[in-house]
């Protein structure tokens, strides 16, 4: 019998499809309101999976718009009540609850100085929807597994949409509609020879660059959730400013390389650490020392990221059962953290 958590990953093709048909006049609008705002910069408004979300928007923005995005805490209105001036910019809050205290109170000051707010949930109604200009439903569906997947890619694919048409990215636009056909062949992708090699290891490292970044921030997190080991996120390049001195032979390393600028300086670093006989898998055709993990690519450097994390979900659900853990429900944790 399937977990829950093996039945979202599953789903995962079908959620962003639903999510392209049912919430395309939202994103559209939303998109067409970043226009009409052109905003200085935005900031962005989440915890944990939903953050990691919030860094990939954060790159593509960046790359697409050429606007600075930041990450705010939500701590700032919730518990110090500061007052920030946003009236020049926009905002985009993530959450799949709708209803954590910080992140509703964040979006509401966020509206308050006069921001564009936008919120990507999977809940509506839903106090942060109210608290914000734009609601988007991000259409993943109910999600049972308390490590959150199909409503991670949603959020991210919702960003990507509201993006493209802020900007009017025919490129982007067609990328983000071939995503649900990309999802399909990613999520059937086997890294079982990494669980193999991983053996009795109880730390690694995950890298990536650029939008990839958030994807390894993203499996850092899933580790810890559901297997109860321990996995640091880094950048490719920031991992050898003192993290490297942890990298020992057979100490194990993913690293999450896309189609895009960043791959070649990726894969050096993922070459020099398995050449000091470092456990190195990569997602790059172009590694020799490192062992090259499958991957599917879309075709467009911005979205290749974001199906990198597909095979990566179905690879640590299958290494969470086999290390005896539940990763339906994982110790000491809940579906829905309400934080002020």
């Amino acid at each position: 019998m399937q977990t829950h958590m093996r039945q979202e990953i599953n789903e995962i093709p079908e959620a962003t499809a639903r999510l392209l048909d049912r919430s395309a006049a939202e994103l559209a609008a939303a998109g067409l309101a970043l226009r009409a705002k052109d905003p200085a910069f935005l900031i962005t408004i989440a915890r944990g999976s939903s953050d990691h979300a919030a860094t990939f928007i954060k790159y593509a923005v960046e790359l697409t718009a050429g606007r600075p995005v930041a990450s705010l805490g939500p701590s700032l209105a919730s518990i110090y009540g500061a007052k920030l001036k946003l009236d020049g910019g926009a905002a985009i809050a993530i959450s799949q609850s709708g209803k954590s205290p910080d992140i509703v109170a964040m979006a509401e000051a966020a509206t308050k100085t006069g921001a564009v707010t936008i919120a990507l949930t999977n809940t509506l109604p839903s106090p942060i929807a109210s608290a914000s200009a734009h609601a988007v439903d991000i259409n993943a569906g109910p999600e049972l597994a308390v490590a959150a997947t199909k409503s991670f890619v949603n959020s991210i694919v919702a960003g990507l949409a509201i993006l493209s048409e802020w900007v009017g990215d025919d490129g982007l636009k067609a990328a983000v509609r071939d995503l649900p056909s990309h999802f399909e062949k990613a999520v059937k992708l086997d890294w079982s020879e990494l669980a193999g090699e991983l053996g009795d290891a109880e730390s690694l490292y995950m890298l990536g660059r650029g939008p990839a970044l958030s994807i390894a921030s993203e499996a850092a997190l899933k580790f810890k959730e559901t297997s109860n080991m321990h996995a640091e996120a880094y950048s490719a390049a920031e991992v050898l400013h003192g993290p490297v001195a942890l990298v020992e032979k057979r100490f194990p390393v993913v690293t999450f390389a896309a189609r895009d600028a960043a791959e070649s300086s990726a894969v050096e670093i993922a070459e020099n650490l398995a050449a000091k006989g470092a456990l190195v898998f990569a997602t790059s055709d172009n590694v020799k020392a490192a062992r090259k993990l499958p991957f599917v690519a879309t075709g467009h450097p911005i979205t290749d990221a974001l199906a990198l994390i597909l095979p990566f979900y179905g690879f640590v659900e299958a290494w969470s059962r086999a290390k005896g853990f539940n990763p339906d429900a994982p110790v000491a944790l809940k579906k829905v953290t309400e934080t002020l």
